[in-house]
């Protein structure tokens, strides 16, 4: 028998620090994981499926992200009572946002889409506790302006094989980054927070496994005087066989905002 399929598109937000990423593992607990128990819950009588637009690392937070959702047979009746039982039952550091249909031809992964990472730090100082979940502590000082210079030589295409995690030959490295620059933040605030604190905003279209870490770890090395403005053009080069080898902590990454074209 032939079932009908209907297609939804939702936006989730959450803080990633206490789950294990977005994936489903064994034995660990991940955003998708506790996303598909509650629409288990909320839908004891309905098939269905989800499917997210991308994987998050452990600890990553997300303040916009997004995923289908496919249900058989009968479709939704009602979005806003479906958005009110879902939020009831997720976790408190999980919420969706909205909820629309879609065709059968719209693809959460394969769809042209921009992605924007925010990653949120300070420097020179120890902060309050409770910044860990969303913002990085680098303790010693740093040179800030020579960094903000340093993330626009990112923007563009260029070979990011020096920024893919445990990278092979065979892998396909050329990408685009529409927007790389380094800010005061003002997007992230608390009263625990720093005095100063900044954002690096990365968009783009595709990332590699730990590039947006890989590229921030550079630029907090080049803010400490490991490393040059020089050293970044070079590493972005057709030929170029540096490997950046530290990686950024992961909770002051956040995936801020994904837009499908």
């Amino acid at each position: 028998m032939f079932d009908k399929r209907f297609y939804y598109l939702i936006k989730i937000q959450y803080l990633g620090y206490r789950f294990h990423g977005w994936q489903k593992q064994p034995d660990v607990k991940t955003v998708h994981l506790m996303i598909d128990r509650t629409l288990k819950y909320i839908l004891p009588e309905t098939r269905f499926k989800t499917l997210g637009a991308g994987r998050t690392d452990a600890m990553v937070s997300a303040n916009e992200a997004a995923l289908e959702l496919f249900i058989y047979n009968e479709p939704l009746q009602d979005f806003d009572e479906f958005l009110a039982l879902f939020n009831h039952n997720l976790p408190q550091d999980i919420r969706a946002l909205s909820i629309k249909e879609v065709d059968k031809k719209f693809n959460v992964i394969q769809d042209s889409k921009l992605k924007e990472y925010h990653y949120v730090f300070s420097e020179g100082q120890k902060n309050h506790p409770f910044c860990a979940p969303i913002l990085t502590t680098i303790l010693e000082p740093l040179d800030v302006d020579l960094m903000k210079r340093g993330a626009k030589l990112f923007e563009g295409t260029h070979n990011f094989k020096t920024y893919c995690y445990r990278a092979t030959d065979k892998g396909e490295y050329v990408r685009t980054i529409n927007t790389c620059e380094l800010v005061d933040n003002t997007i992230y605030t608390a009263n625990f927070f720093p005095e100063k604190s900044y954002v690096l905003k990365v968009v783009g279209k595709g990332f590699m496994r730990n590039q947006i870490r890989l590229m921030f770890g550079c630029l907090i090395k080049l803010g400490r005087g490991d490393l040059t403005l020089d050293y970044i053009e070079a590493s972005l080069k057709a030929e170029s066989t540096e490997v950046m080898d530290y990686i950024a902590p992961a909770s002051g990454l956040i995936l801020h905002a994904v837009n499908f074209e």
